[in-house]
């Protein structure tokens, strides 16, 4: 049973269509779980609904386009959707607070806070000041999960923080905006360097962790081979699990390059820059296609259903963040994270295929 989310105060508007409620049981969607998202108490769909800028939709679809794929996504049972202040400049919290309020939905936000190198001078103050901005744009008096969203680091470096400012600092300020009922819960996009990362999780205040998982850097959830061409994230995602800290996936898809090639949907951004992975996105593209005979072999449809499917059976994974630049794509989402967690044998064939990618 998955009781309703609690849920952020937003104003209604007259005339506006009847409540979109997220479903009390994960019955009603077929094959949409919810999972406990730590120590929040909230229940999150296995799905989420990512409004970044890679997929685009939310950011530059037409309004009749967001407000629909806004109100697929809770037919479909999705009750978690995640944005950003840098997300469009602010356009994807502006555009998501109005499709929310058109519908009337009743749902769980996640935004993020991005500090500039100039904001570092007085850290308190920007991420105050960001906050009440992407609470306007959002059109909401509260939000249910804040996000600090530049890497974290051993030492301050470019728009890096150190582990000491978001713990001496960072955190203690996101208390304070709880305390004063802005935000419910708060959490980190978990990266950065790895110590650093994971003194962060060990301090066990955050609420959350924006964690990277697919498959051109599984390294989070598993121990990946010798010379593996990818960031160590140490399997990040238990040891959140062991102190509480509810994790979202972030680039399950490797921003496009599991689709194994390089175009790009009309709506989407252009490539961006891989996180924790190749060099570059043709990298990561032709890394991703030495990965195909998982659906030559049958084991899934394509590389997105496996990455997809190989997040949900992760250890400690509370949601799967995927960002969409089409219907179809949300509705394809949906069917893959439905299959469930890919079989014993897939996983099998997954560690000879990542054999292969070693010293690549």
């Amino acid at each position: 049973m998955a009781p309703a989310p609690q849920r952020s105060s937003r104003p209604g508007i007259a005339g506006a269509r009847s409540i979109l409620r997220c479903p009390r049981n994960s019955a009603i969607v077929a094959g949409m779980d919810y999972r406990e998202l730590g120590r929040t108490g909230l229940r999150v769909s296995t799905l989420g609904f990512g409004c970044g800028n890679v997929g685009g939709l939310l950011v530059r679809g037409t309004p009749a386009e967001r407000e629909r794929a806004v109100a697929r996504g809770i037919e479909l049972g999705i009750n978690y959707f995640d944005t950003a202040s840098i997300y469009g400049d602010g356009l994807s919290e502006q555009h998501l607070g109005q499709a929310l309020r058109a519908l009337r939905a009743e749902v769980l936000v996640g935004t993020k806070v991005r500090l500039t190198p100039s904001d570092l001078a007085s850290i308190p103050a920007a991420i105050e000041r960001s906050t009440d901005e992407s609470l306007r744009r959002l059109g909401m008096e509260r939000v249910d999960l804040m996000q600090f969203h530049n890497p974290i680091a051993v030492d301050r470096r470019g728009t890096s923080v150190s582990a000491k400012d978001l713990l001496q600092t960072i955190v203690p300020t996101l208390a304070r905006l709880v305390e004063r009922g802005k935000l419910r819960f708060f959490g980190v996009t978990a990266l950065g360097d790895t110590p650093a990362l994971q003194e962060v999780v060990d301090d066990a205040r955050i609420h959350t962790a924006q964690v990277c998982l697919n498959l051109l850097n599984p390294t989070a959830a598993v121990e990946a081979p010798a010379k593996f061409p990818a960031q160590d994230f140490g399997r990040l995602l238990p040891r959140c699990r062991q102190r509480g800290i509810g994790t979202i996936i972030i680039r399950v898809a490797a921003g496009g390059a599991l689709s194994g090639v390089e175009t790009r949907h009309p709506i989407a951004s252009p490539p961006p820059e891989p996180i924790a992975s190749g060099a570059d996105y043709a990298t990561d593209v032709r890394r991703a296609r030495r990965l195909q005979p998982l659906v030559d072999e049958g084991h899934a449809e394509s590389l997105v259903e496996t990455s997809l499917r190989f997040a949900v059976g992760a250890e400690g994974v509370s949601t799967v963040l995927l960002g969409y630049s089409s219907l179809d794509q949300l509705e394809y989402a949906a069917k893959c994270v439905a299959k469930g967690p890919l079989p014993a044998a897939t996983l099998g064939r997954l560690r000879e295929l990542w054999a292969g990618l070693a010293g690549s």
